[in-house]
């Protein structure tokens, strides 16, 4: 587990990709998970190593299998200085502790929200795991034109 690298785009964008094709079938259609492209997300990736977000990727084998985004909050009620950004894993790799490891070096200890899909009770229970709880909040995103529906969870500082 290290710190991610401007060099590093590509591989957390093909763990994006595939992670989401993985995670969110039967979510999203699968128009929308089949024309998601690794060269648009790795363009975004190093768009956001570069302008200083907190990246970490897990490695197996020399590749990388997991990432983990965090940064200030972003909201305005904000109900915590700190924000994951986001968090995958390639199901391969689901147990491995890999997503422990990218979430610890994302966050530390520090008190936390994020957003996770209502629809993912799989990374609700990780999430509750790490000491975040649902806070009432809920939205709805659209994420290539498809509604998502998010509900936040909150920490404190442990």
């Amino acid at each position: 587990m290290r710190r991610a690298t401007a060099a590093d785009a590509r591989g957390i964008a093909r763990v994006h990709v595939r992670s989401w094709r993985e995670a969110y079938a039967g979510v999203f259609s699968s128009h929308l998970l089949e024309n998601l492209d690794v060269g648009t997300r790795a363009a975004r990736w190093e768009r956001i190593i570069a302008g200083g977000s907190e990246v970490w990727v897990a490695e197996s084998n020399g590749r990388i299998v997991g990432w983990a985004s965090a940064g200030p909050a972003r909201e305005v009620d904000d109900p915590a200085p700190l924000e994951l950004r986001g968090i995958y894993v390639l199901r391969d790799h689901y147990g491995s502790g890999a997503g422990q490891r990218v979430l610890d070096a994302a966050l530390g200890e520090s008190a936390a929200y994020l957003w996770v899909l209502a629809d993912n009770p799989r990374a609700q229970a990780f999430y509750r795991r790490n000491g975040f709880a649902l806070d009432g909040t809920a939205k709805v995103e659209s994420f290539g034109g498809e509604p998502a529906h998010e509900l936040r969870m909150v920490r404190t500082a442990r």
